[in-house]
């Protein structure tokens, strides 16, 4: 029992979904529709970019440019402004989830080293809103985009576009945030650094993660993605698959019963839409602070055309609560283990809200 309770509350999100998937195929039976409920194009996207992630990790390339970087910095205000940015940028590319996975516990083990352990709350919570705001940027930045961007019908440079104001303000607003801490004098001087091993998986998942990226930029269709990373990773390096976040893949299959399942009921389906439409990005931003941005975008997009006001929404929504993005969480679990969990979500929601209320302000001006 003490393991069921353990798995709920590590999953939530993931059991909300299948529930409200089993309870909604009981008004809406299964039928020969609930195939067409699913994207599989998202999944097997999804799919293949985690694979790839996991194995960027294991090769460690991540912390050897991130170990590279630090190096040749001096004082404690530009060593902040590398490791936030590294989540920032980085996240556009490798997911926030990955970057929060990589940069957070390479970030404690700096700082401890440096003597400079008070920094921690406010860095890692930077790197948390770095990370989600970076990676609204593209498509593969967070699963949610990835989503909405296949929906959406949009091309790779239309999205961008979408994005790149909310990008460029919240890059100014870290800088600034930045600046206001003093910039004591010191270096890093790690006293082992890691090493990249020339072997075939240097090669092979650069090559994937193109292959990925041309499924997401639909040059190729994403079933041949999904079936070359699978062979290709079968052979060279199989157990890279321990590593997916299924959970992730069964929570989006489990809402998308359940969205199109209350898609099909006449009543429940008005009365969404009579809230939604009109108020998309609102509504996004909304719900994201309860459920979070991924099932906020999986629940909103079957109610309403408007993806882009939902992307916007989504990414935005992201900002807030410790929820308002389950990637948060992630580094809320590491700083846990070693500071003030209050004092953490203190600092957290305050500059969580600032950002949320410049870049909803944004919204309303552009």
């Amino acid at each position: 029992m003490e393991k069921v309770i353990q798995f709920i509350k590590k999953e939530i999100v993931l059991v909300i979904a299948c529930i409200l998937a089993l309870v909604s195929s009981f008004i809406v039976p299964p039928d020969v529709e609930y195939v067409s409920y699913i994207d599989f194009r998202t999944l097997s996207i999804l799919f293949c970019l985690m694979s790839v992630m996991a194995g960027f990790q294991k090769i460690g390339i991540f912390t050897f440019f991130a170990e590279r970087l630090i190096t040749k910095v001096k004082g404690t205000r530009y060593l902040m402004f590398i490791l936030v940015m590294l989540c920032f940028f980085f996240s556009m590319i490798i997911t926030n989830d990955v970057a929060l996975i990589t940069f957070v516990p390479f970030t404690v083990t700096v700082l401890i080293l440096i003597g400079k352990e008070k920094l921690t709350i406010p860095i890692v919570s930077l790197q948390t809103v770095a990370a989600n705001l970076g990676s609204m940027l593209t498509p593969i930045g967070n699963p949610q985009n990835l989503y909405l961007y296949g929906k959406s019908g949009m091309g790779l440079g239309e999205f961008i576009l979408l994005m790149l104001p909310y990008t460029i303000m919240s890059f100014v607003l870290l800088t600034v945030f930045i600046m206001f801490y003093k910039n004591d004098k010191g270096e890093v001087v790690l006293k082992s650094k890691t090493e990249i091993k020339k072997n075939k998986r240097i090669v092979i998942y650069p090559l994937l993660f193109i292959v990925s990226l041309m499924a997401v930029a639909k040059i190729i269709d994403y079933k041949i993605a999904f079936i070359i990373s699978v062979i290709v990773i079968l052979i060279f390096d199989r157990l890279i698959f321990r590593y997916v976040d299924y959970s992730l893949l069964v929570t989006f299959a489990a809402f998308f019963i359940f969205i199109g399942n209350m898609g099909r009921i006449e009543v429940f389906k008005n009365m969404i839409e009579n809230v939604i439409i009109g108020r998309e990005c609102i509504t996004a931003v909304a719900s994201s602070q309860i459920v979070s941005n991924v099932p906020a975008a999986l629940l909103l997009s079957g109610f309403t055309d408007k993806t882009a006001e939902l992307i916007v929404g989504t990414n935005i929504g992201g900002l807030g609560t410790l929820i308002a993005s389950m990637a948060s969480l992630i580094s809320f679990k590491y700083v846990a283990a070693i500071e003030n969990k209050m004092k953490y979500i203190l600092y957290f929601t305050a500059v969580n809200v600032i950002f949320l209320i410049v870049l909803l302000g944004m919204y309303f001006i552009i």
